[in-house]
This record gives C-alpha cells, sequence and structure tokens, in this order.
C-alpha cells in the first residue's frame, strides 16, 4: 500500500506543477528573406460565425510566423482595386465568407496575389457540425501557406486529445483544435486518463481506465466505437508513446509486488517486454534514436531525472546533467524536450521552465523563462512543443514554434487538464 502510494504521489509531481515575450536562446531559422504581407477581408454573410472564422484565420496566420498580417475592413464581393493594395505593400488578399448550411456551416476562401494582379485560390469549405468552425479557418490557413510554399503547417488542422477533471474522481477526455475553441466530449464516465493517439490518422486512442478496481489501458477505436482492454496493473497503467507505424507502444507498470518500470508492448502480438529493472520509479519512456531507444524519468539518482536505454534494454545512461528536478519528457528523432523545476515554494507557484537538448551535442536551450511550464509534448513534425503554462492568473496550453523563435499561449479558463496528446 506504500508502495502504491509513493507511486501515485510521484505520478502526480511529474503531471502537475496576449503572446508569450520571444525567447532570445532560441534560433531562429527562416528559409525566406521576406515575409509575405497579407490583408483579411470578409465579404458580409453570416456575422456570428463569419466574424469568429475570420478571426481565427487571423490568429492561424499570425502562429504560422510566414506573414505579416492585417486584419482588413468588411468588403463586397467584387473584383479587387489591385493599384491601391499594391500602393500600401500588400502581397496578398484573403477574402472569407461563411453561410450556414442545415446544422453545419460552409465557408469560403479568395486569395488573390497583388503582385500578379490575379486571383489565385478560389475554394470552399464545410463542417457538418458548427462547433468545428475552427477547422474552416484551420484548412484555410494551409492552403494560404501552400500557396507561398512555406514550411508545413498541417499540424493545425490535427485534433488535439486531452482527459479534463470533472468532479472528485471523474475525468473526461475531449477532442478539440489546438487552440481549444472547439471542444467536444468523446468518453465520460469515471476516471478516463492519460489519453495518447494510437496511430497517425488518428482515429485509434490509448487512455486509462478504472475497471475491477485496476487501472487498465484500453484502446478506442473512434471509427467503430469500440473499447477493447490491453493491460491492467497494480498502481499505474499508462501509454506513454507510441511507434510512428502504430505497432509498438511504451509503457509505464507497477505489477504486483513490483515497483514501476518502462515496458514495450507489440500491438500485433501482444507480447510484453520489460526494459527496466529498478527498485525506484522509471516512467514515461519515449521513442528516440529512430525509435532504437527509449528516454524516460526516473529517480535512480534521488530526484527525477531523464535517462535513456536501449529499445533491447541493458544499460541506462543519463541524459540530462542540469537540473534537481526533471520530472517530464518529450522526444523526437535526436531531440530531447524536459521540464526542470527550478524553484522550492512550499506554499506558492513552484517555477517550471523547458529546455531543449540533443542526444549527439552538446545543444542545450531554455525556452521558456517564468511560471510553471510543464507537460511538454513534440509535434509529430517536431517541429513545434506543446505545453501547459500556470501562471498565478490563469492556466494556458502553449505552443513554441521553434523555427521562429515564436511562442503563443491559449488561455484554458475552467479547464483543468490532466493529460494531453496532439
Amino acid at each position: 500500500m506504500l508502495r502504491l502510494l509513493l507511486v501515485v504521489m510521484f505520478v502526480n509531481l511529474f503531471a502537475c506543477k496576449n503572446i508569450l515575450a520571444i525567447d532570445a536562446t532560441l534560433e531562429i531559422v527562416k528559409t525566406s528573406s521576406k515575409i509575405p504581407f497579407i490583408t483579411i477581408e470578409h465579404i458580409s454573410s453570416n456575422k456570428e460565425y463569419g466574424n469568429k472564422v475570420f478571426a481565427h484565420l487571423d490568429a492561424d496566420l499570425r502562429v504560422s510566423s510566414h506573414f505579416q498580417v492585417e486584419k482588413g475592413d468588411e468588403v463586397k464581393d467584387s473584383k479587387p482595386d489591385f493599384q491601391s493594395y499594391k500602393n500600401r505593400k500588400i502581397d496578398l488578399i484573403a477574402r472569407v465568407s461563411v453561410r450556414k448550411k442545415d446544422n453545419g456551416l460552409v465557408a469560403t476562401l479568395q486569395l488573390y496575389d497583388v503582385n500578379t494582379s490575379s486571383r489565385v485560390l478560389e475554394r470552399q469549405y464545410g463542417e457538418e457540425q458548427i462547433i468545428r468552425y475552427p477547422f474552416l479557418a484551420h484548412n484555410m490557413a494551409n492552403d494560404i501557406n501552400t500557396y507561398i510554399k512555406a514550411p508545413n503547417i498541417d499540424w493545425m488542422k490535427q485534433f488535439v486529445v486531452f482527459a479534463k477533471y470533472t468532479t472528485s474522481g471523474n475525468s473526461d477526455i475531449v477532442l478539440a483544435d489546438y487552440t481549444l475553441s472547439f471542444q467536444q466530449t468523446i468518453v465520460k464516465g469515471g476516471l478516463n486518463i492519460f489519453p495518447k493517439w494510437g496511430n497517425e490518422q488518428k482515429n485509434v486512442l490509448y487512455y486509462t481506465k478504472y475497471l475491477d478496481n485496476k487501472p487498465t489501458i484500453v484502446r478506442h477505436d473512434l471509427r467503430t466505437n469500440t473499447i477493447e482492454g490491453v493491460i491492467s496493473s497494480d498502481g499505474m497503467a499508462v501509454v506513454s508513446d507510441v511507434s510512428r507505424d502504430g505497432s509498438k507502444l511504451l509503457l509505464s507498470l507497477t505489477p504486483a509486488g513490483s515497483a514501476a518500470d518502462v515496458y514495450l508492448y507489440d500491438v500485433k502480438g501482444k507480447s510484453l517486454d520489460k526494459l527496466t529493472n529498478f527498485s525506484g520509479i522509471d516512467v514515461g519512456g519515449k521513442f528516440i534514436n529512430n525509435e532504437q531507444e527509449v528516454v524516460f524519468v526516473s529517480d535512480r539518482l534521488g530526484y527525477p531525472n531523464i535517462f535513456s536505454t536501449s529499445i533491447k534494454g541493458g544499460a541506462v545512461e543519463q541524459v540530462v546533467f542540469h537540473g534537481r528536478n526533471n520530472s517530464a519528457v518529450s522526444a523526437f528523432d535526436k531531440r530531447v524536450v524536459y521540464s526542470s523545476r527550478e524553484t522550492n515554494n512550499e506554499f506558492g507557484l513552484n517555477t517550471f521552465n523547458l529546455y531543449l537538448i540533443a542526444t549527439n551535442s552538446e545543444f542545450i536551450r531554455r525556452l521558456t523563462t517564468e511560471g510553471s511550464n510543464q507537460m511538454p509534448t513534440f509535434s509529430k513534425d517536431g517541429n513545434n512543443i506543446m505545453f501547459i503554462k500556470h501562471t498565478p492568473t490563469q492556466s494556458a496550453l502553449g505552443i513554441i514554434r521553434l523555427d521562429y523563435n515564436k511562442s503563443y499561449l491559449f488561455p484554458l479558463p475552467n479547464v483543468k487538464i490532466q493529460s494531453y496528446d496532439w
């Protein structure tokens, strides 16, 4: 019972505790010498959702870091006077209109290239549910971004999934867009925690439920809405990472009479291999180095820190040599981001900052400067990091654009996120 209590306390430690100012320690990586100037205009139509889509498109283009954005006026659906835009040094015009259709929305984007005095794109976008209106803007932003041949921002169109606490002992799993403006509960009833996408298509989801008084990892097929149990454990059962092809899982398990360790699970063969073997706590495994190694959090130094081992198990190596409370980790290829506690305030909010390192060099960069920054997670392309930021006044979902020296925050009013994936 004492070991179970210690494991729960340790896991809670790992999981818990305007635009953010630019962090100058990040490197700027840009291939274009000139960022195009775009103005966004709204063609009069459905006011309520037209204004919302308009505002989201404005924000998406700014977050992309590939445009200088001007929020224009409401205009009529007519050919623009290109010379007037040229006089203002504008390169692109995006005109947006939105109308209701049945229970959903249809949006139209007209994109004009001022330098060629021509319309270069006209496209319609539909959402069958009105609540999914942010994705109309996210798709528009992607198409505009593709036109200028800027680096990919497909991640804007993808679902975020998170578990949020509702009442004592209960939590729901929610689908959202990256700004959290769209939210739709997909799992409710009981304690549903640690959601993790099971494939690149994001139609399979793993999460932890309590079944027969044991934490149990379940596999939820969102296409058929079928749920099957994967594995149970006495004190802890969490999917911490999924291989790119979805065939292998990294699990944190606490079998009866044992400590928490990292395991490799083969989805097809349903076989389980133990990768770590320590009397303390090893959790939160993430694939790294082309999925040939695993990084994880361990207290084998007497405090939580980041270590690595081969996908076949064996020798364990220390990865991080900075900080004395590094309690969360994410990885992409040879890069590792971790959360490090930097204050020891018994009664107030402690400072946790995020750091980025490379396993094949001495590279280290601090990504945040203030507040409690936790749960870092790389995007699927490795170019962005999502995290949760707590301050004395609010909590927010943050996105760091690694190549552009910029971070953005999206407030979380009345939402207490337990964990998430994107």
